[in-house]
């Protein structure tokens, strides 16, 4: 005959640990020598499924030797009743204080079967009952003993209807919002329970009225099953009388169900436990600090007299919702959050669940600031319930859908293990166990309802659950709770929040919109509807409306503004970057308001907003790595026009990003004009090697090398936003080709590039400019490079050697355009330099130059180019200087002006006083032409003389709005007028 299974292995089975728990299943007749008796497996089977199976069998075990005579009715219910069954079981494996109330009081069990539990509506008028049994209340400590157990019956249900899907899953589940409102619904019933008896205990209580307030959690509706309950009390008539009341209603719901506290009434624990309305009135006016009215935020009229509750909350709405004006108030709320955070242990910072980084208070502070900041004007926020007030703030569009979700999600779980913590012992408790007590970790992990998966323990699912929440919480705590937008919108009045008043167009007045009907125009556009993202816009716009009040054109930003906003509305994370990044708004008001040409940029590369929020990578990034980025993504395009718009999409982008940074003052002109000059040069290689593979399949080989040779501001990489790219196209045959199929071969290549890339666009022109080749426009689009070299050695000029100093290749085949660069040295640094007569030369074609260059009416001391003291005036002089010694000293050829000044003055041909003055009138005259055409949107060459476009080259160089842009000017003048005097001493010899 086998050997039967130990009884104690059995009873294993179902989660037993307690040596006891076969003789307590023996004694309640579930278990027999065989093992489970007979309809016991369902039962035996609950147990396994509690929290704590042997401390569920031991409450059980001590309720049937309480009250052994109805013993057989419960065991009866058990087996039959699932519901009573899920419920008890439930409740006895999580909480040993509630397990003693049914011990001391075997007959409440009752409450948990299908058909007796209480709806929460009905909490109050039991409690009351129970405390005036027949209708004469009682009074003392049969009062208290007479709520407290009518309490806990109470709050038996409530725990009970919570816990049971635990152990029988078919049982409806409760939300975490419906237990807490019914907590808080019992909580209220006990304070107008404990206010009947303070009524009868005092004397003379007719002759005062009493408001008992809700704040907190209580006043939230989220109380937890086991917390003070924060009160406010409002007396009318006698104020002794008023207070006598509320000192008895304190102790007697103090005894019998939870503490009272009363601290957060004016001046605190010194203050008057009962003031009257017009006291409450004058204290909050006068004295409240701010944290003050973020605790009235969740008033909530509880007990007490109706009328004066009614009138309490009437009369604290207007502060709550007006505290955001107070000076310094998000400030304020911020220095709060982390005054309570120090306070909290080193020792169980990382444990403590309500005050700790990343707890529940995290979740709290941040909610209610966005509330009160956000809540002045949009009435849909002002919900006491965090919960609530998290579902609006996601709805409204103050906080981004996900956020919202992910911290309502991680608020609800370290609630509920909150509340699992207090349900054990029914004490306060916010500290979550030591992480290496795994037997309590698994009692609350299965409390929680997480049951363990493979490789994994309840209990470590828990900690890891425990640290995945709280690091959550606090990501996004630190991103809404410090977002410095709040502060912003916080000091900008509430009647300017409001869009649509009659007072918004005299309040754009003030702030210096010169077409205020034209701005309300387009706020409304913005707007207008009930859609998510109006009423981002609606939160965005009056900060958006005093950035742009501080720059040079508030309405040509706030147009601009709409016509991005318009272009983006598709964009998913448009807003969102705007709302939670106060960076990128500053920023972008700035630009807006600044520029024409930034806007039309962005609305076809919008990833770069994005880059406003961290100035490094929008102004550090390097020009290799984007040109590298651009040929790979043109290269990767399957035909020419294809690697076309790729390499003109990645060129916007690089543009605005450099745009952008110099505006903001991010970057100099020397990195401006090299990251230009780069982004340039990749744009003119992809096109290059896609016509080149487009005509060679056509033609059906490549008969010829192709190199593209930078001339000019391209060839020293000082290309400005509007330059043209000059070049000279070169080529040489491959073996197998004769001269004149390489030709034909690289001149369709050639001027496939030029059309191509000059195609009209909504971007800055890409026009290739061949102009600088020999003969000029006359002479052939391309030569062969032995064409060039004899061309220069036998017809060259004078001009053409100075043009050939910013020689360098930018495209094509490396070893040709290197080697045409080597043969060009003797043209651009002649041996023995300049004679007198060449000299004569450039100086007369400088002068003719600009003669017939200079536009007519055009101002010379302000036209950047052709001005006085100018770049030309800069450049002619450098060029003279290489040309004539550039042979005998090395340092002056280089491409680069700047380089070349600093040779000049390494070498003594010019004074170092000198070179400076010529250095300073070329980077203001550079940075001035690129940034008069960010404002005007298009390519000039003389700066503004008045109005908002000076006013905005002003603000870009420096000046404040509170300076006259004219000053701007009369720099500029100063600089160029010393430049042009070392010009005419140094290229003049005058």
């Amino acid at each position: 005959m086998a050997e039967r299974t130990r009884p104690a292995a059995s009873a294993a089975r179902f989660g037993f640990t307690d040596d006891r728990a076969e003789a307590q299943l023996r004694a309640a007749g579930w278990w027999d020598d065989a093992g489970p008796a007979d309809g016991c497996g369902q039962v035996l089977t609950a147990f396994s499924r509690a929290p704590d199976p042997d401390l569920a069998l031991r409450g059980i075990d001590r309720i049937r030797e309480a009250d052994e005579a109805g013993w057989p009715e419960l065991s009866a219910a058990l087996r039959d009743d699932t519901t009573l069954r899920g419920r008890l079981v439930a409740v006895l494996g999580t909480s040993t204080a509630l397990a003693d109330f049914l011990v001391s009081s075997p007959d409440e069990w009752h409450r948990l079967t299908g058909e007796a539990t209480t709806p929460s509506g009905h909490y109050s008028t039991i409690l009351t009952s129970a405390v005036r049994p027949e209708g004469d209340a009682l009074t003392g400590t049969d009062a208290e003993q007479a709520l407290r157990k009518a309490y806990r019956g109470l709050l038996l249900e409530i725990a009970a209807a919570d816990l049971s899907p635990l152990v029988e899953p078919d049982l409806p589940q409760p939300s975490f919002a419906e237990v807490a409102d019914a907590l808080t619904e019992l909580a209220d019933a006990a304070l107008r329970a404990g206010l009947v008896v303070a009524e009868r205990e005092v004397t003379r209580s007719a002759d005062a009225t009493l408001a008992v307030i809700a704040m907190g959690k209580c006043g939230g509706r989220e109380l937890n099953y086991v917390s003070d309950v924060d009160v406010v009390f409002v007396g009318d008539g006698d104020l002794q009388v008023a207070t006598r009341l509320a000192t008895s209603m304190m102790r007697v719901t103090g005894t019998a169900c939870f503490e009272v506290d009363a601290a957060l009434r004016p001046e605190g624990k010194a203050g008057a436990l009962v003031r009257t309305l017009e006291g409450h009135e004058a204290y909050y006016k006068k004295w409240a600090r701010t944290w003050e009215f973020q605790a009235l935020l969740k008033a909530r009229p509880a007990a007490g007299d109706v009328d004066l509750g009614r009138r309490y909350a009437e009369l604290v709405a207007p502060m709550v919702w007006s505290a955001a004006e107070r000076e310094n108030f998000v400030a304020d709320v911020q220095q709060m959050r982390r005054r309570v955070e120090k306070h909290v242990p080193s020792e169980i910072a990382e444990r403590e669940l309500k005050l700790g980084r990343g707890g529940l208070r995290d979740v709290e502070f941040a909610v209610q600031l966005l509330q009160l900041v956000h809540g002045r004007v949009d009435s849909g926020l002002r919900s006491p319930s965090t919960m609530e007030a998290l579902d609006a703030l996601g709805a409204g569009g103050y906080v981004g859908r996900a956020d919202a979700a992910e911290l309502r999600s991680s608020y609800e779980f370290l609630r509920t293990v909150e509340h699992r913590l207090q349900l054990r012992g029914l004490r306060r408790t916010h500290l979550f166990p030591e992480f290496d007590d795994r037997a309590q970790l698994r009692v609350l992990a299965r409390a929680t309802g997480i049951r363990p998966v493979r490789g994994k323990s309840q209990s470590d699912i828990l900690a890891s659950e425990f640290r995945r929440h709280v690091q959550r919480i606090r990501r996004l705590h630190e991103k809404l709770f410090y977002r410095p937008l709040l502060d912003a919108v916080a000091r900008v009045p509430t009647a300017a929040l409001r869009l649509t008043t009659e007072q918004a167009e005299s309040r754009l007045v003030a702030l210096g919109y010169a077409a205020p009907d034209g701005a309300l125009r387009h706020i409304k556009a913005l707007t207008s509807g009930v859609s998510r993202r109006a009423a981002i816009q609606q939160a965005l716009l009056p900060v958006l409306l005093d950035l742009l009040a501080d720059t040079p054109d508030p309405d040509g930003g706030l147009l601009a503004y709409r016509r991005v906003s318009e272009a983006l509305a598709d964009t998913p994370w448009y807003l969102r970057v705007l709302r939670d990044e106060a960076a990128v708004v500053e920023q972008l008001a700035t630009l807006l308001g600044t520029s024409r040409l930034v806007p039309d940029l962005l609305v076809r590369a919008p990833e770069v907003l994005q880059l406003l929020a961290e100035p490094d990578r929008l102004a550090q990034r390097s020009p290799d790595e984007v040109a590298t980025s651009l040929r790979a993504a043109a290269r990767r395009q399957p035909g020419l026009n294809a690697a076309v718009a790729a390499a003109r999409s990645l060129r916007r982008h690089e543009l605005l990003r450099v745009a952008c940074a110099d505006l903001l003052g991010l970057t100099d002109v020397a990195t401006v004009c090299r990251a230009l000059s780069s982004v340039w040069g990749a744009v003119l290689q992809s096109a290059l090697a896609a016509a080149i593979r487009q005509r060679a399949a056509q033609v059906g080989a490549e008969p010829a090398r192709i190199a593209v040779i930078g001339m000019g501001r391209l060839g020293g990489e000082e290309l400005g936003y509007g330059s043209d790219a000059d070049v000279l196209f070169v080529c040489e045959r491959n073996d197998g080709a004769t001269d004149g199929d390489a030709l034909r071969f690289a001149t369709s290549v050639a001027e496939t590039v030029r059309q191509v890339l000059g195609a009209p666009s909504q971007d800055p022109a890409l026009e290739v400019d061949a102009n600088l080749r020999p003969e000029g426009r006359s002479g052939p689009l391309v030569r062969t490079f032995e064409s060039y070299r004899a061309y220069y050695a036998r017809w060259g000029e004078v001009w053409e050697a100075q043009a050939l100093l910013r020689a360098r290749f930018v495209a094509g085949d490396a070893e040709l355009g290197q080697r045409f660069v080597d043969a060009v040295q003797p043209i651009r640094y002649p041996e023995g330099g300049l004679d007198a007569a060449r000299v004569r030369e450039v100086r007369r074609i400088k002068a003719r130059v600009e003669t017939e260059r200079m536009p007519r009416g055009a101002d010379p001391t302000i036209h950047t180019k052709l001005g006085r003291g100018g770049l030309a005036d800069v450049e002619w002089t450098v060029q003279l200087a290489q040309l004539r010694f550039g042979h005998e000293m090395p340092s002056l050829r280089t491409t680069s002006t700047p380089a070349a000044l600093a040779a000049m003055a390494d070498t003594g041909l010019a004074e170092a006083e000198d070179v400076g003055s010529l250095l300073d009138a070329w980077q203001l005259a550079t940075r001035a032409r690129n940034v008069a055409m960010l404002v005007r949107g298009k390519a000039v060459d003389q700066l503004p003389t008045s109005g908002r476009e000076l006013a905005a080259v002003a603000r870009v160089f420096g000046y404040s709005a509170d300076d006259d842009p004219g000053e701007f000017l009369d720099a500029y003048r100063r600089t160029t007028r010393r430049a042009h005097a070392v010009v005419e001493r140094l290229f003049y010899e005058s």
